[in-house]
């Protein structure tokens, strides 16, 4: 059977999906704040909130459903984030009245980096790239910057990050979210040493690695569901009745309040408002020089 192309156009579910996409509706409604969502936070909500079945099964049916909600614009495709895309574009103009329409909009949005002034830098690493932009606007106002670090199997990926922390003057913390499982702990070590050893060989400051999300404390007080580690996932010493966690069975807010906690308690607030008011300040002397200009 061919899979569809493009749009539906004459998209009719069954009974039985109408009902699971009206209980899609309520956690998109639920978390209209953190949108958009990966189908696994949607997933792990449907097992929470509406009993839907945790199997990979029960996944897969979900992410077909899904798939033709989408296509058949019942689901907004704003609200589900599934990409692994870069995009790489060059900058351009259609011409001088949108350059400086495009002058004007960064006036608007000028901003002073907000970590500066820290004994620290920060950054958060994000093991699955489609939560980074719900993280991003939880901690977007301290001025962090969030990595997707599914690629930090990469040598290259982890040599650019020792790269950039290497010459930073005073220590990096990198703040880490990734699933609770032999390979996602795996990873988050490897990386940790690796990134470690690069930065000590260019001779600058060693990084502290935090283990944000998600952590055996939290599956305790959130009671997140759990499920028996792949028996193909050699990586990690498990025990017999030891279960694997994915990030996305955190709430979005949960995991949200979870990382700006940790990001939080590790500045200057003060000095972090003190940026902010400097920021408003050279803010409005841009708009003053920019009247100079012509539209």
């Amino acid at each position: 059977m061919t899979r569809p192309r493009g749009f539906l156009l004459d998209y009719q579910p069954v009974r039985k999906t109408v009902a699971l996409l009206e209980q899609v509706d309520a956690v998109l409604v639920e978390y209209r704040d953190y949108l958009p969502l990966t189908l696994r936070q949607v997933f792990y909500r449907l097992v929470g909130a509406h009993g839907f079945e945790k199997t990979e099964q029960a996944y897969g049916r979900l992410c077909e459903a899904m798939s033709n909600a989408r296509r058949g614009r019942r689901v907004s495709f704003d609200a589900i984030r599934d990409d692994g895309l870069t995009t790489l574009a060059p900058d351009a103009f259609s011409g001088m009245p949108d350059f400086w329409q495009a002058v004007l909009e960064t006036a608007n949005s000028y901003r002073l980096r907000r970590l500066d002034g820290q004994a620290r830098e920060l950054e958060v690493w994000v093991e699955a790239g489609g939560m980074a932009s719900q993280i991003e606007k939880a901690v977007g106002e301290f001025g962090v910057t969030v990595y997707s670090s599914g690629g930090f199997d990469s040598l290259t990926v982890k040599h650019a990050a020792a790269r950039r922390i290497a010459v930073r003057e005073r220590k990096t913390v990198v703040l880490h979210v990734g699933d609770y499982d032999p390979s996602g702990l795996a990873l988050f070590e490897a990386a940790q040493e690796d990134v470690s050893a690069f930065v000590a060989g260019m001779a600058g400051v060693v990084p502290e690695f935090v283990r944000v999300a998600v952590t055996p404390a939290q599956i305790a007080v959130y009671g997140l569901p759990g499920s028996p580690p792949k028996r193909t996932d050699r990586r990690g010493v498990w025990q017999d009745g030891d279960e694997t966690v994915q990030a996305e069975a955190l709430p979005p807010d949960v995991l949200a309040e979870e990382v700006r906690y940790a990001v939080s308690v590790r500045l200057d607030l003060e000095q972090v408002a003190r940026v902010v008011a400097e920021e408003a300040r050279q803010r409005e002397r841009l708009h003053v020089e920019l009247e100079r200009y012509p539209a």
